[in-house]
């Protein structure tokens, strides 16, 4: 969203802290860990809750500081991104840099005293944003795919965190986060086309607002339902989710599948929005209903 005349830009240091490690995003990816957490641990253990919050939020804001740091001129052209603290030279790139290096560093070691390999998932998630994903927005639609697999991570590493394993269950975790990404990042990318366009990114699998890409967005919409409902008919080792909890979750699933056949319909940036919200609250009550369900029945 581009500053007004009336809104401010925060100059303070925690104002600056906040945007350039992006806290709102890094903290529904916390949240998203702490949920797979939940989901795999048979005891829960505080220490180890607070060292996969903290490190979390290291391994989120050290990819979101690299990236601004790499695509700084690239913000500047972008009303969404050009008051960001680099462009705006708020925040200097080498300070931005030493940043990011200390968050990498304190992210991988609060994973690593969790087990190693939380660390391991928490490094290839830094490295495939950063060195992946980052440098192809600019080059190939397909960045969108290759920033799944980051993206993905969260949920799994909960998992990973509370049971020390990656099985089918992590798995499936991973799943459902992979394909719920496609239609959320290419309904954001439906309604900041022109702005994205100014920078060179173009999100969208055919590089253009059309059926093609609108197709596309209800088929991963299918598949993000179904991936969803896996773990209801008893397949996925100690991941299970009840029939009641399918119910809702499936209920949650048609309604996210509705917005995305009425974006196929309208092809309108309005409508690419709610899309963008529903997929949000979507991703969010699964999370909550998969854990209550856990602990309920």
């Amino acid at each position: 969203m581009a500053i007004t005349k009336t809104q401010k830009i925060p100059h303070s240091f925690l104002g600056v802290f906040a945007e350039i490690t992006k806290v709102r995003l890094s903290v529904s990816v916390v949240i998203s860990s702490i949920a797979g957490y939940f989901l795999g641990a048979t005891t829960v253990e505080f220490k180890s809750l607070v060292l996969l919050s903290l490190g979390g939020y290291f391994m989120v804001g050290a990819s979101n500081i690299y990236n601004q740091i790499i695509e700084r001129d690239l913000d500047a052209l972008m009303d969404r991104t050009k008051n960001r603290p680099i462009p705006s030279g708020r925040m200097t790139v080498n300070t931005a840099f030493i940043l990011a290096s200390i968050f990498t560093v304190l992210g991988i070691f609060s994973l690593y005293i969790i087990n190693p390999k939380s660390a391991l998932f928490g490094a290839v998630s830094i490295f495939m944003y950063v060195a992946l994903y980052t440098p192809l927005k600019t080059k190939t639609p397909l960045s969108v795919f290759v920033g799944a697999f980051p993206g993905a991570i969260p949920f799994m590493l909960g998992w990973v965190a509370a049971t020390n394993d990656f099985g089918i269950e992590a798995g499936t975790l991973f799943m459902i986060q992979f394909f719920w990404q496609f239609p959320h990042f290419w309904a954001i990318g439906w309604f900041l086309y022109d702005d994205y366009a100014k920078a060179g990114f173009f999100m969208l699998p055919s590089g253009k607002k059309d059926q093609k890409t609108a197709l596309q967005i209800v088929l991963y919409t299918v598949w993000t339902l179904l991936t969803s409902l896996i773990p209801v008919f008893g397949q996925t080792g100690r991941l299970y989710l009840s029939p009641v909890s399918g119910l809702i979750v499936g209920g949650l699933g048609l309604a996210l599948l509705y917005f995305a056949i009425k974006l196929y319909k309208e092809r309108t940036s309005v409508m690419a929005k709610k899309l963008m919200l529903m997929s949000v609250s979507y991703i969010t009550l699964l999370q909550i209903i998969y854990v209550l369900d856990k602990f309920i029945r």
